[in-house]
């Protein structure tokens, strides 16, 4: 596996000794995955240093849901919903805070209020402003391949069409980080998402975690978010909320086959997994 290290500001994110875990701590009220269960300030406080407790090396902060066919939040609401969060926990938890959005005055606020890490699941296309925002903060940026919206991107079935998934996703994200690089962001602080989830079909997902490695000829370290996703539901005909298993089995295998990072809502299980197979994974040469 490749080896990275990323730096910036007071940061340094060691990705060569063990994947990372980044935590998920969604502030909506229509969450696919806990329903709102953070929306309240406080909430999301006591939650995040539960994550630190148990291990999590990133909060992910999001105001805004992009299930499948989630309606779109302004930019003022998701403000709203992740400044305040943003501003309660960049002083006082001694990782990383990221800010999950596509909008571009989202993550100037969010930054603004100590976020240091833009996840964005349009790449810099949903927001011609957002290149610009990431690139004058200098944070590192997450580019995740989708197609299409949130709010069609299953709907859709030419967002599906792909020939071959793999090539198509790794070609994409190609792309993306050109685009990245041509909006002023530097190359050493970019990372890659194949969108598990997003405009692909269960056997899409699949196919992404088994061949996750020929995303490594991109030369940047690769996010992997499979936690709770549909997928794992189709594969195992479970519920959300029964879906612990299954996510900790495609995290394992997203660790052996190159993930530098996994996002996740379960953190202090799925550290246990993280660390099990990168030491297996290790142990391989």
């Amino acid at each position: 596996m490749t080896r990275f290290v990323l730096a910036w500001g007071r940061w340094r994110l060691d990705l060569s000794a063990r994947p990372l875990v980044m935590g998920v701590l969604n502030v909506t009220p229509d969450s696919f995955s806990d329903g709102g269960r953070f929306a309240a300030d406080d909430d999301a406080v006591r939650s995040a240093e539960r994550m630190v407790e148990d291990g999590a090396d990133i909060i992910d902060v999001g105001g805004e849901s992009t299930r499948p066919g989630a309606p779109e939040v302004s930019a003022e609401e998701e403000i709203r919903r992740v400044v305040p969060v943003v501003e309660a926990l960049a002083p006082r938890l001694p990782i990383p805070v990221s800010i999950d959005t596509s909008k571009a005055a989202v993550a100037r606020a969010a930054i603004d209020a100590g976020a240091a890490i833009v996840n964005d699941v349009t790449a810099l296309t949903g927001d011609p402003a957002m290149g610009d925002v990431a690139a004058r903060a200098g944070v590192p940026v997450v580019l995740m391949h989708m197609r299409g919206t949130p709010r069609t991107m299953q709907a859709d079935p030419e967002n599906l069409a792909y020939g071959d998934v793999v090539t198509d996703v790794r070609a994409e994200l190609a792309r993306r980080l050109d685009r990245a690089r041509n909006a002023g962001i530097d190359p050493a602080l970019t990372i890659v998402d194949p969108g598990i989830g997003f405009a692909k079909t269960a056997e899409q997902n699949l196919a992404l975690l088994a061949r996750l490695g020929e995303l490594a000829s991109l030369g940047r370290p690769i996010l992997v978010g499979p936690s709770r996703k549909s997928f794992i539901g189709a594969v195992l005909n479970l519920p959300v909320n029964e879906r612990l298993e299954g996510t900790a089995a495609a995290v394992a295998i997203a660790v052996m086959n190159g993930a530098h990072i996994v996002r996740v809502h379960d953190v202090g299980p799925m550290v246990r997994v993280v660390r099990m197979a990168a030491a297996i994974r290790a142990a391989g040469g």
